[in-house]
This record gives structure tokens, C-alpha cells and sequence, in this order.
């Protein structure tokens, strides 16, 4: 049990959960459905755990590869490849059911096409053949919160399109990092990180954009009015000390280190970004 437990990404579906809730609450206005909210939550966590499998089963050969993942029960062989696919498909169709049973449709295409690009366009395709793979997986990283929102509030609009962007935005920085931290390991398995093929310090200028425009992209929800200054005041502080922090790796001399702390920077602002949001739908 606890290989099938592990194949799912737990800390994957964790972190998504976290943005489902967030998006939910700031779409609800105070007014909260918590049956939906449950069944929205457990319907794309069920997705999320799906893709997460499928997508072990298409990098078994290359997770071999790697420090990190060369336990993976796909690798070791505790869990079959036949066993592996039919288990993340039932698991995703089976939440893609509970949210289009309880939610709406739009929210169940977001949810599906979020589950298409990881699993098609990002695991399939570019992961293994371009530096573009991490901004396509940015696109299916960006739909929990949508997916959260739409939920409530049934239709796409600014908000929506909002939280798409700062999600999305967040991935770049936040990938970024891991596959600096990890370079030996994707320089190992082929995979075309930007790092890889263009060098750490492309890379790091990459990665103060996508951070600077991320930092952007959560004050407009102040400006057009879905959130309060409370909100505005922590993400500017924590934006701030985010962009500082991107600007210090053109002086590091340790990019693992350095890499590190992006990283764990990055998992705080996302959780901190959604308590405040949260808190706003209240």
C-alpha cells in the first residue's frame, strides 16, 4: 500500500490541494458550499494522483537514471507497469466523475485538459525533446486554483484568468530551481532543462523574470478589486524578498545552495499566497 500510496506524488497533490482550497474560497465570497468544496477537492486531488502515476509510468526508464528517483516503485519493480497504468487511470477518471457529478462542466474541462497537457503534451512529448517542457507543464501546475474557482463560480472571468497567470508564473522559478539543484541527475537521465542546455546563468536570468512578473501578477488581484491591502502588503513584502533572493544567485557561489533556498522560498510564498486569498473569501 504505501508503494501505491507513493507513485501518487503525495506532496504533489498536498501542494495542489492547498491552491484548489484557496481559488474555492476567493470565488465563494463568504458564502461557502462545503459539500462542494469537498467534493471539488477530493475530485481533482483524485485527478492530480492519476496524472502523477501515468506520469511514473512513462519515466520509469528515465527515473532509473536518476539519484532521486531510482527507488521509485516503478523502478524497483514493486509495482508492475501494467498495474501502474490501469491504477493512475482509474484514479483520474474516477475524479474526473465526482467532479462532473458534483461540479460543473467548465470545471471539469479545466480539470481534463490540465490532466492532457501533463500527461501528453508535457510527459510524452517535451519533458524529453525541448527546454519549452517546463513552461507547457506550467499550464496543468496553473489549474487546481482555476478548477477551485470555477467551481463556485461557474464561468471564466478575470479572477480566473488572474490566478491562471500567477500559478503558472510561479512554476517557472520554482522548476527552475529544482533542476539546478538536480543538474548531475537531469544531465544524466537527457532531459532538456534549461539549465542544461543553456547553462546556469541563463537560467538564473530566466528565472528573475518569471519571478518579477509572478510578483506582478499577484498584485492584480488587489488592483481589480478580488482582494483586499492586508493581501496586497503580505505579497508585497514577500514578493520583494523573493526577487531579492533571485537577484542574489548572480553572486552566489553556490548554486546548489542557493537553488535550495529558492526552491523552499517558493513552496512558502505559494502557501502563504493561498492563506491570504483564502482569507479574503471570508
Amino acid at each position: 500500500m504505501k508503494d501505491y500510496f507513493s507513485i501518487t506524488k503525495p506532496g504533489i497533490i498536498g501542494g495542489n490541494a492547498i491552491t484548489v482550497v484557496a481559488g474555492f474560497l476567493l470565488a465563494s465570497g463568504g458564502d461557502v458550499d462545503w459539500w462542494l468544496l469537498l467534493a471539488t477537492l477530493v475530485g481533482l486531488s483524485l485527478v492530480v494522483a492519476g496524472g502523477c502515476v501515468i506520469n511514473n509510468y512513462i519515466d520509469r526508464d528515465i527515473d532509473g537514471m536518476m539519484e532521486r528517483t531510482k527507488d521509485r516503485a516503478l523502478v524497483i519493480g514493486t509495482i508492475t507497469p501494467r498495474i501502474a497504468l490501469i491504477y493512475g487511470k482509474v484514479l483520474a477518471i474516477f475524479g474526473l466523475g465526482v467532479l462532473a457529478f458534483y461540479t460543473n462542466l467548465l470545471t471539469t474541462a479545466m480539470a481534463v485538459l490540465g490532466l492532457f497537457v501533463y500527461v501528453v503534451v508535457y510527459s510524452l512529448w517535451l519533458k524529453r525533446t525541448s527546454t519549452h517542457g517546463t513552461i507547457v507543464g506550467s499550464i496543468s501546475g496553473a489549474m487546481p486554483p482555476v478548477v477551485g474557482y470555477l467551481a463556485v463560480s461557474g464561468s471564466i472571468d478575470l479572477g480566473a484568468v488572474i490566478l491562471f497567470f500567477i500559478l503558472a508564473l510561479w512554476q517557472m522559478p520554482h522548476s527552475f530551481a529544482i533542476a539546478i539543484y538536480r543538474l548531475e541527475d537531469y544531465t544524466k537521465a537527457g532531459i532538456p532543462v534549461l539549465p542544461v542546455k543553456r547553462g546556469i546563468a541563463i537560467t538564473k536570468i530566466h528565472m528573475l523574470i518569471y519571478t518579477a512578473l509572478f510578483v506582478m501578477a499577484t498584485f492584480a488581484l488587489a488592483v481589480f478589486g478580488y482582494t483586499g491591502y492586508e493581501y496586497l502588503l503580505v505579497m508585497v513584502i514577500l514578493g520583494l524578498g523573493w526577487l531579492g533572493l533571485s537577484a542574489s544567485g548572480f553572486y552566489s557561489t553556490n548554486n546548489k545552495f542557493w537553488s535550495r533556498n529558492m526552491f523552499v522560498y517558493s513552496i512558502a510564498i505559494l502557501v502563504v499566497f493561498s492563506i491570504m486569498i483564502a482569507i479574503e473569501g471570508f
